[in-house]
């Protein structure tokens, strides 16, 4: 977990190494572990008035897919400066139109030892259709919590940015490091 300053330090980063013409605007910048999300505005097509909403669907994803090919050589080099700088995958995303699209990112696995009643949940998504795999059924899951939650993980991760800042003002924390501080820089 990053600090709120150490978020701001690799926001700023990219606001000023990204070409001024890249997006309209910078509209997050996401990171964990792994990996680091930019996420942009790009301007959405120019549209007759009353096209139909499969008209519209599908000039804004033509619109996405005309940014991701025409900015691929710059977004590779931003993103092969910034991994080596922050040790961390690069991802991209971009909004246009309402409509929010993520580029190539990544899938860490994660392992987890589950007894029986909480496979038998998965394996009934499984039964269900609603999932191919354990594993699906897994990350279904984790998106359920998430879209349930939000409020309450807010609040978990405000808490643990105090934490955090706490650890960094007391008595051992000079000269010491804290290999869980999630310095970006520091990988």
């Amino acid at each position: 977990m990053i600090t709120d300053e150490q978020r701001e330090k690799l926001r700023g980063w990219f606001t000023g190494r990204l070409p001024d013409d890249l997006f309209e605007a910078l509209v997050e910048v996401v990171v964990d572990r792994e990996e680091i999300t930019v996420i942009g505005r790009i301007p959405g097509p120019r549209l007759a008035e009353g096209v139909s909403a499969a008209e519209r669907e599908a000039a804004v994803q033509g619109r996405i897919q005309e940014f991701r090919e025409r900015t691929r050589e710059d977004r590779v080099e931003v993103a092969r400066e910034a991994e080596h700088k922050f040790r961390r995958k690069v991802s991209w995303g971009v909004e246009c139109d309402g409509d929010r699209a993520l580029f190539t990112h990544v899938a860490a696995p994660v392992m987890t030892r589950l007894r029986q009643p909480e496979r038998q949940v998965l394996d009934t998504l499984i039964a269900g259709g609603v999932a191919r795999s354990r594993s699906d059924a897994l990350a279904w899951c984790v998106r359920l919590v998430q879209r349930h939650t939000d409020d309450w993980l807010a609040e978990l991760r405000e808490s643990l940015e105090h934490v955090q800042r706490v650890r960094e003002r007391g008595p051992d924390s000079e000269g010491v490091a804290d290999s869980s501080a999630g310095d970006p820089e520091d990988g």
